[in-house]
């Protein structure tokens, strides 16, 4: 399973992580840069303590795999 990782620093400082799980494919950096700064604008999430998102830190997609081993 594919995620795409947005990561922010709050007012305060804290690191902010928001997950979109199976992102729409081919990500084009310019839309999630167009995305992260239209979260922060809108003040749309904060963090645990109630402090607004400020800054994007980074983004990433991270690509899971797992694969079940049979063990009977």
């Amino acid at each position: 399973m594919k995620v795409l990782e947005l990561n922010f620093l709050s007012a305060e400082g804290k690191n902010v992580r928001v997950s979109i799980d199976n992102p729409i494919e081919p990500i084009d950096a310019e839309e999630v840069k167009t995305a992260v700064n239209t979260i922060i604008e809108a003040d749309v999430f904060l963090d645990s303590e109630g402090n607004a998102l400020t800054e994007a830190k980074s983004a990433r997609i991270v690509d899971r795999t797992v694969t079940p081993i049979d063990i009977d």
